[in-house]
């Protein structure tokens, strides 16, 4: 996890879920630094995947990926809490 609290937000933002999404909150995701450390864990991970995510809100979409408990597991290797359940 990223201890810095001022980082840009550099990652990409969603606000809302596109269809198909696996959606869930980080809350331990606390600015751009961590919110593409996530992206970059998955989309590595999971090769076609599309991975938006929000320091702001707290949410992470991941598109093209079947598994949350696959997600989960890769966003915990990155050092990071995943929300126990899907939203939406």
């Amino acid at each position: 996890m990223c201890s810095c609290q001022q980082h840009s937000d550099t990652a990409a933002k969603a606000t809302t879920a596109p269809e198909g999404a696996i959606s869930f909150r980080v809350e331990d995701m606390t600015c751009g630094h961590c919110a593409g450390t996530i992206k970059k864990a998955i989309e590595d991970q999971l090769p076609g995947t599309a991975v938006t995510a929000d320091p702001a809100s707290k949410l992470v979409n991941v598109v093209g990926a079947a598994d949350f408990s696959a997600v989960r597991s890769i966003v915990a290797g990155a050092g990071y809490t995943p929300g126990a359940d899907r939203i939406g």
